[in-house]
């Protein structure tokens, strides 16, 4: 297919795919998802591919998640993007091919969601991470949760989660969300050189390894599934992802007081 959201790209061994909507902080619609979905299974069927890297483009944003300017708006199609969204990952999970994350500024919500799905992530120093879901009035249900624990242990994915508050690279190479950090400027070469290191290896042994080590974490599958359908029938019929998305796009605080009957008012 043709892209218009991605950017697909194969120098020698290495395919880089690359989130091409920097005026959104690449923000993902329905098509950006398809047009991944093409990328990493064209990536995962070429035999001449060893290494993925996947970035977004500009300087200022990996990815921020979804785009809340270009919300799905009936129950079918939020089902539509649940489907596509368990495509993607089955792309990115099961293809056999290491995919390395590079990340230039911010990586929130479903930006750091894709982060956590694949296999290594190098981070520029002017990076942030986290996640938005209670925030908005929802939970990142698309791996999220489910994969969050493994890779940085239960007690700080609960912080994550439950906080949205956003940490430097620093502080997630501390917490094992990435792998290395570099300032900005050295990040493409960075980059390269752990891309050169794995076409040095065995594409079998790769292979073996990534499912391997993702099959622990495979049995998790159900519970994403339960989670898409409820997050679908939550933020259509849902008051509380309503009033945060519209809080979101209105620049102001949500209001989740009136959601807590008796309540005082809301700290701070």
């Amino acid at each position: 297919m043709e892209f218009e959201d991605i950017l697909y790209e194969v120098d020698g061994a290495r395919a880089t795919i690359t989130l091409n909507r920097p005026a959104k902080l690449n923000a993902f619609r329905t098509q950006t998802l398809e047009e991944l979905c093409s990328a990493f299974e064209r990536a995962a069927d070429d035999e001449g591919v060893g290494v993925i890297v996947f970035t977004g483009a500009g300087e200022r944003a990996f990815c921020v998640g979804g785009d809340v300017a270009d919300p799905t708006r009936t129950i079918q199609q939020k089902r539509h993007v649940h489907h596509v969204s368990d495509r993607l990952v089955a792309a990115i999970r099961n293809n056999g091919k290491p995919i390395i994350v590079k990340v230039r500024g911010y990586c929130i919500g479903g930006g750091n969601e894709l982060n956590v799905m694949c296999d290594l992530t190098i981070a520029g120093e002017s990076s942030k991470f986290g996640q938005a879901g209670p925030k908005i009035g929802s939970a990142p249900l698309w791996w999220g949760c489910q994969l969050m624990p493994a890779v940085v242990g239960e007690k700080k994915a609960r912080e994550i989660l439950y906080l949205t508050r956003q940490y430097s690279a620093h502080e997630a190479l501390d917490m094992g969300l990435v792998n290395k950090v570099v300032p900005d400027d050295q990040l493409d070469a960075e980059v390269e050189d752990w891309c050169t290191q794995i076409l040095q290896r065995s594409p079998q042994g790769l292979r073996l390894a990534k499912l391997a080590m993702n099959s622990a974490t495979d049995l998790l599958h159900g519970s994403v599934q339960h989670g898409l359908e409820l997050v679908a029938l939550n933020h259509i019929y849902g008051p509380e992802p309503q009033e945060g998305i519209a809080s979101f796009q209105e620049k102001r605080k949500p209001d989740w007081r009136r959601f807590r009957e008796g309540a005082g008012p809301e700290p701070g």
